[in-house]
């Protein structure tokens, strides 16, 4: 039997009355994106990465060679962006296309 005190939403994609809390959860299950790195491995926060290829970072005057290892990565929310910290570099963001999962 069903709680009849519990709030139903209308879901537009199946067309069903669904529970609310349902519901949000099958909207927070779609809005996960995955951040591949550029060997197609899936990437996540806490992550230790590699760096593939040397960059220059603008605005530091710097460049990260090829094999630097970056700590702790933090994903954005976009597809192909990763929040990272560096010593004497603050707000790095790496595209993954130039990282490898280690």
């Amino acid at each position: 039997m069903e709680n009849s005190d519990e709030d139903y939403v209308y879901d537009d994609a199946s067309g069903e009355w669904l529970p609310a809390f349902q519901l949000a959860a099958l909207q927070a299950a779609e809005s996960q994106i995955e951040v591949r790195d550029a060997v197609g491995n899936v990437l996540a926060d806490g992550d230790q990465v590699t760096l593939i290829k040397d960059l220059t970072v603008k605005g530091a005057g710097q460049t990260l060679k090829q094999g630097t290892l970056i700590k702790s990565i933090r994903l954005t929310g976009d597809a192909q962006e990763i929040d990272c910290k560096y010593p004497g570099i603050k707000g790095l963001v790496l595209r993954a296309e130039f990282v490898k999962k280690r």
